[in-house]
């Protein structure tokens, strides 16, 4: 079995390249499609000299390391100014939350799609109690401004 593995370890790359390949589709991030490139270089390195081990790993990494800091760039930014975007946290607005502790002005705590967020009240004057339904109106850094769902909002007045 070891001689059938090392006589056709470029199959072990392959195998390494689609599993990360594969991962990559729960990530989103792009780093495993990097590393599942640096497999698929260690796989062609080992069609061409099948008995140099080091050499596949060393040009394995190369690659990965190459890709990762040239072309992974350059595709996070084709992707995120693509037409449809959104990021996770532009995500999350407009959508319901319930409250998981007393939210004021000042702080609080939200869940949101199963994610907990620091919270504060969209409406300054209003205490919102923990369990009570909340809708995101905007994203503040990392806080969540939220007003209660079953509340009215406050009359913003009109501009002259």
């Amino acid at each position: 079995m070891a001689e059938w593995f090392g006589q056709h370890l470029w199959a072990i790359w392959l195998c390494l390249a689609l599993l990360l390949g594969s991962a990559e589709m729960f990530s989103g991030d792009l780093i495993l499609l990097m590393l599942a490139a640096g497999a698929l270089a260690g796989v062609a390195t080992s069609l061409i000299a099948p008995g140099l081990i080091l050499v596949q790993v060393i040009v394995g990494v190369l690659v990965a390391i190459l890709t990762m800091f040239l072309l992974r760039p350059v595709l996070l930014s084709r992707m995120r100014n693509s037409v449809g975007y959104r990021s996770s946290v532009d995500q999350i607005v407009g959508s319901e939350g319930v409250a998981t502790r007393e939210i004021t002005a000042a702080a609080g705590e939200v869940r949101v799609r199963g994610e907990t967020w620091s919270a504060r009240a969209y409406d300054p004057d209003l205490t919102i109690d923990a369990g009570e339904p909340v809708d995101i109106f905007e994203v503040d850094g990392v806080t969540a401004l939220v007003h209660p769902r079953n509340r009215p909002m406050p009359e913003i007045p009109p501009y002259n």
